[in-house]
């Protein structure tokens, strides 16, 4: 679990070191560049920047251990930063909106082959990010890393278009098309829509975690077939779980014979937590409530 943290926070340090850097090329290539979809990218990327602040911190927050006014842990703080991240992405998205609409008000400015090289090199950089904390993020569990993820690939899709746009541009310079001076705005309100989709799936999935959603049905019916292997469970009353952050509380209640002692029910408990926890590596807690069983019930559900 250390292990996992420590690559957590190294990949949001990475990614909050990377949108510092582009951030100011962006900008200052937009400014000097008149590109409006560069600009508004820039200005998108100094908003990652505080995205990702918000991450870095709440996956710290998120690792402190329970306490008597979090008994769950701390874990959710990685959700709150991805809903954070969510609304971001919403801001970024109206602006890149708006900016491009308001160009296409404008007479066409003239492209520039720096301006496009930096949107390259924005692309490039920005795509590798993304797979590489899309990777760690999956591999930890991480909410904030993977809301850093999404993020990276939000400034894909806005550095895609810029490189299009831009392309676009030059190539209407060369030839005269007059339309083509357009292409830059034109692509900066395709990045707004793309953007704005991620932001509604990330924070569906935020609201989701908030709210206490089950995991998904098919984690339920392991963690049942699982509970189906002891001998001693004669009935399955309920199997719940929850994502807490980057870990899992699973709740369960079977049926074992009436007449087992206490110690008896205790050891089929622990056995039961141990089984599932050797399973999903991503559950901390399993609380279990026994129930009394009698030969003329079902056994099993």
């Amino acid at each position: 679990m250390a292990d996992r943290h420590h690559s957590g926070l190294l990949a949001i340090w990475i990614s909050l070191i990377s949108n510092i850097v582009l951030t100011i090329l962006k900008i200052a290539a937009g400014l000097l560049f008149a590109s409006p979809v560069l600009l508004a990218d820039g200005v998108h990327n100094a908003g990652d920047i505080i995205a990702t602040v918000a991450a870095l911190t709440s996956s710290m927050v998120s690792k402190k251990p329970a306490d008597d006014d979090h008994p769950y842990g701390h874990g959710k703080a990685e959700v709150v930063a991805s809903a954070f991240v969510a609304v971001i992405l919403v801001l970024a998205a109206f602006w890149i909106g708006f900016q491009s609409i308001g160009a296409l008000f404008e007479p066409p400015g003239q492209e520039n082959g720096l301006a496009l090289g930096a949107a390259v090199i924005s692309l490039i950089w920005k795509q590798a990010l993304y797979l590489y904390t899309i990777r760690v993020g999956k591999a930890t569990n991480s909410k904030s890393v993977l809301a850093t993820a999404y993020d990276h690939l939000a400034d894909v899709y806005a550095s895609l278009a810029a490189v299009i746009g831009i392309g676009i541009g030059l190539i209407g310079d060369r030839f005269d098309w007059e339309w083509a001076g357009y292409g830059d705005p034109v692509a900066g309100i395709v990045v707004s829509l793309l953007v704005l989709k991620l932001a509604y799936e990330i924070g569906r999935d935020s609201v989701d975690i908030l709210m206490e959603r089950n995991v998904a049905t098919e984690k339920l019916a392991y963690y049942e077939a699982l509970l189906r292997t002891e001998e001693q469970v004669k009935r399955i009353d309920r199997v719940r779980a929850r994502e807490h952050g980057h870990y899992i509380i699973v709740d369960i209640r079977v049926g074992i014979p009436h007449d087992y002692t206490i110690q008896q029910g205790h050891d089929i408990s622990r056995q039961l937590k141990k089984l599932i926890m050797d399973y999903d590596k991503d559950v901390v807690e399993v609380m279990i409530h026994l129930n009394p069983w009698e030969e003329n019930q079902r056994s099993r559900h």
